[in-house]
This record gives C-alpha cells, structure tokens and sequence, in this order.
C-alpha cells in the first residue's frame, strides 16, 4: 500500500488515474493531455502500474492501460477507516 500513497502523491499521476476512471487508454492518447515528454509519461504509468493502480494489456502495437479499481477501492477504505478511527477519538 506503501506504493500506492507514493504514486498518488504526485499530481501528474493523480490526473492519469482521472483520466483513466473515464475509459482505457494508450500511453500516446494519455501523453495527448498533458505538456510533458512521453517517456515521462511511460515513467508515471510504469509507478502507477508497480503501485497495483493500473493494468496494462497489448492489444495490437499499442499497451491500453485501465484503472485498477479494486487496488484504488482498497486505498480509499483505508483512508476512510483512518478518518472514521479519528473522528470517533474525537468525539469520546
């Protein structure tokens, strides 16, 4: 899960997996939206693939890459347990 919190602290990476929660796409269509290099592109997608966020499959000569949401389902309920634990705190 270690992975996941640093491959969603970077803002670029935050705005692919956006992306991505709309439809699956390939590196040259997620390069398409942002002002930066494709290999730049290909390093946050390879961090967000490692991190269990996205899933790449090749179909033809492209790689299409989806959003995981069963990984991203899992982070967000662990945040959500982490703020419910607090609240509760705060209100004993």
């Amino acid at each position: 899960m270690n992975e996941a919190f640093k491959a969603l602290a970077d803002p670029t990476r935050r705005e692919i997996l956006q992306l991505l929660r709309e439809k699956s796409m390939n590196a040259g269509d997620i390069a398409d939206h942002f002002k930066i290099s494709k290999p730049s592109i290909s390093h946050h997608l390879n961090l967000l693939k490692q991190a269990g966020l996205v899933m790449d499959e090749r179909q033809g000569q492209h790689i299409m890459y989806t959003l995981h949401t069963t990984v991203v389902e899992d982070v967000i309920g662990w945040m959500f347990n982490i703020l419910n634990k607090k609240d509760e705190e705060e209100s004993s």
